[in-house]
């Protein structure tokens, strides 16, 4: 994929993909976060996630991805994935190649199942790329984001599983 390369983050990284994350946060409508977003978040909320990945292109980072256990206990069998891409990235296949490769990690560390608790309904980008790898919407909260340009939008809650006899009911 013109020369993409995926592999697990590392400290190095952390510089680069705090700018990434600050830059998608400041577009205003796909992510939550606001503010807090430096260096020890970093550290804390992605480098030391149970998986972090990062895609390069000539040693620059364009997009990442981190997961994580979902719930703790009876809820640890589900992960969940926050995926970031560069604006500059966006149309390149770098977000599929960063999910299919977190669905592959998650399945191989043993998670049953990977669930996104709040994509946006307006980032239909994102939508249409979870949907053609297999996630359906499990639910949909009105008014749960404060997009930056249209106020109050819903999200979806999407769920896949990551192995065919998974959570069986």
């Amino acid at each position: 994929m013109n020369g993409i390369e995926l592999r697990a983050a590392a400290p190095d990284d952390a510089p680069a993909m705090l700018a990434l994350l600050q830059s998608a946060a400041r577009e205003g409508d796909t992510l939550p976060f606001l503010d807090g977003l430096d260096a020890d978040f970093i550290a804390s909320q992605w480098l030391q996630a149970t998986g972090c990945a990062v895609a390069c292109r000539g040693g620059a980072v364009l997009g990442m991805y981190r997961y994580g256990t979902a719930m703790p206990g009876r809820g640890s069998h589900i992960c969940t994935g926050t995926f970031v891409v560069s604006r500059h990235a966006r149309g390149q296949g770098i977000g599929r190649a960063l999910v299919a490769h977190c669905i592959d990690a998650a399945t191989a560390a043993g998670y049953q199942a990977m669930q996104f608790n709040q994509v946006v309904s307006t980032n239909t980008a994102a939508l249409s790329l979870y949907r053609s790898l297999g996630f359906t919407e499990a639910g949909c909260i009105p008014d749960a984001f404060r997009h930056d340009r249209l106020g109050y939008v819903p999200a979806y809650i999407m769920y896949r599983r990551l192995f065919q006899d998974a959570v069986q009911a």
